[in-house]
């Protein structure tokens, strides 16, 4: 996923200063004026808030010239606050679902509409360009309402977004005349085939702006006649990544109406009815020409027999994604020895231990690695390991950010990667399966995560598995103090893990748990930092309502919500009646706007 990009709200900090209030007489007055001409070069937003934070008059003038708004949580302020302390947005970041949403672990229909927020903005603020909606719930009338309420509007990127479908997208593609990017990434798009309209046909037929079109999570078929039409005539288009209904034939056709691709995703990479006897070498050629090209994606059902065509540009690549093809060490080894500049790469485990190797031999400029599991792997014993780990901590010194899901791992190879990687920003290293033990020794994972924390002095994100007792939470609570996000599955081992860490981490933003063993006591023992957070969410823990009722009490400006999979004894009175119950899910987050007032029956706020 790509990172958050603007400035935001309550964040760090509720906003301060009370922004509301009579204007300011006339010499405070023109102080505000130059104090605004000041706050327009102020682009970081952290200190934004903290510019907010000094007084009245400093919170008025902030607010005034916030041009790029992020908001963590569309449910930590409500829209109308939102608009009236910043009339002059031209970009929104808005975040709905908790993270676990990607999990599955969610129920469907929790909440996180856009509707209410698109009102709020097409009322009061006409001047909207730019909006990116990550895990919210938007439907083909919003994207309609968007199209027809914001005339500047030009650049749209949802992400793991539900509800709407091709009749939404053609709104978009028929009404923003100034579109320039529009990017549709992991979205569950709602058209079955013979439903789904032909939106790519509506875009103007004149020369377009767009520089980004990304659609790879839309399922149904596409015009391609209208597709390569539109490429043909958008001179600026750098980024564009297919479905997988886009066959290698296509995709050759489109790559050489835009050779000035920068960004490409290939969709399925798979050779389409009558396309047989097309050539390795033409669609060779069509790479060859694409002499920007840097990034490159897809391949989710590639013919083995075409993969070679991409070589060429593999020496120019900074970025591949891999990590939706099922691809072997053999089918891998060729293609990483080529991308000697790679910084950024994504790949499925089936690459193996081998193809790590490879890639710790090649790419000495790697930033980022992310190796995601099979699906329907979950019973075997996975195809990467501490060997894979070692060789990546050893070969790539300038990492900065791994994601590494395996079955079998040591803490040789946890303290390795903290040793020779010190840089790390990024650490989540998620051990599958409950509790697992290092595979050598039968020892618990203290100690490798505790040479992570130790090592890795820039670590402000931090994913947790595998057998771990209280001495590895000591470890985090005592020596990561720039911890921002920290996520724990299936590991620790008492109450007093879970306190070393909301006692130990003073950053400590966004902490997600599950399938744990913390309860009650680990709840209430940061009682004092809860204001301090974004969120808490923990699920399959040992929670009770009457812990989750004595955080409410004790914080009622915190939203705590229970969340049931099932809808049945739902009701308030039977929770009253029994607050031993267990809690299946718990979501607590700070609030400006009190409980949300569209809670599913499943949904309790204490």
């Amino acid at each position: 996923m790509r990172e958050e990009r603007s400035s935001e709200m309550s964040d760090e900090e509720p906003p301060g200063g009370g922004g509301d209030g009579p204007p300011p007489p006339f010499s405070d007055q023109v102080l505000e004026n130059v104090l605004e001409s000041v706050l327009q070069f102020l682009d970081c937003r952290r200190d934004r808030n903290a510019a907010s934070l000094v007084c009245r008059s400093w919170c008025r003038a902030e607010g005034q010239t916030r041009r790029e708004l992020f908001i963590g949580n569309c449910y930590a302020v409500s829209p109308a606050r939102a608009v009236e302390r910043f009339p002059r947005v031209r970009a929104l970041v808005l975040k709905g679902k908790p993270r676990f949403a990607d999990f599955d672990l969610v129920p469907a229909g929790w909440g996180a509409r856009f509707s209410p927020w698109l009102a709020a903005f097409a009322t009061a603020n006409p001047w909207l360009e730019r909006l990116c909606l990550k895990r919210m719930s938007v439907s083909d009338a919003d994207l309609y309402l968007l199209a027809r309420s914001f005339p500047s509007f030009h650049d749209l990127t949802l992400i793991c977004c539900d509800g709407f479908g091709t009749a939404g997208l053609a709104a978009i593609a028929e009404h923003c005349r100034h579109l320039r990017v529009l990017d549709l990434i992991e979205n569950d798009v709602e058209d079955l085939e013979d439903q789904a309209l032909d939106w790519v046909s509506r875009f103007p037929e004149s020369t377009t702006s767009l520089e980004s079109l990304v659609f790879d999570c839309v399922g149904c078929e596409v015009n391609m006649d209208a597709l390569e039409a539109l490429v043909a005539r958008s001179p600026s288009l750098r980024r564009l990544r297919v479905n997988q209904r886009v066959s290698v034939g296509q995709l050759r056709r489109l790559m050489v109406r835009a050779p000035q691709l920068t960004d490409l995703g290939t969709g399925s990479f798979e050779v389409g009815q009558g396309e047989w006897e097309m050539e390795i070498a033409e669609l060779e050629a069509a790479f060859a020409a694409s002499r920007s090209l840097v990034c490159l994606s897809g391949f989710r059902n590639h013919s083995l027999e075409y993969f070679p065509a991409i070589y060429v540009v593999c020496a120019n690549l900074v970025s591949l994604n891999l990590g939706y093809s099922v691809i072997t060490t053999e089918e891998f080894e060729p293609v990483i020895i080529h991308c000697h500049n790679l910084q950024t790469l994504w790949v499925l485990d089936t690459v193996q231990d081998e193809g790590l190797q490879a890639v710790a031999a090649t790419c000495k400029d790697l930033r980022e690695l992310r190796v995601f599991p099979l699906d329907g792997a979950e019973e075997s014993e996975g195809f990467v390991s501490d060997i894979g780990l070692i060789a990546i901590s050893e070969g790539c010194p300038k990492l900065r950010s791994i994601l590494y899901f395996c079955q079998r791992m040591t803490n040789a190879a946890v303290v390795s990667m903290s040793r020779n990687c010190p840089e790390l920003v990024v650490f989540r290293l998620c051990i599958m399966g409950f509790c697992r033990p290092d595979r050598l020794t039968g020892e618990p994972m203290d100690e490798g995560f505790g040479a992570i924390v130790m090592n890795c002095k820039k670590l402000t994100r931090l994913a947790v598995s595998g057998l771990l007792t209280d001495k590895a939470f000591g470890y985090i609570g005592k020596y990561g103090k720039s911890v921002r996000t920290l996520s724990v599955a299936f590991a620790g081992n008492s109450d007093s893990g879970l306190r070393y860490v909301l006692e130990g981490c003073p950053k400590l933003q966004k902490l997600e748990i599950r399938d744990s063993p913390f309860g009650d006591a680990a709840l209430l023992s940061g009682i004092h930092h809860y204001y301090n957070m974004r969120f808490l969410w923990m699920s399959s823990c040992k929670l009770s309502i009457r812990g989750c009722k004595e955080v409410a009490r004790r914080l009622p400006h915190l939203v705590v919500e229970v969340i049931r999979d099932r809808p049945e004894k739902d009701d308030g009175e039977a929770m009253e009646k029994d607050d031993g119950e267990a809690v299946e899910k718990l979501y607590m987050y700070r609030s400006l706007a009190g409980p949300r007032d569209d809670a599913p029956p499943f949904v309790k706020i204490l």
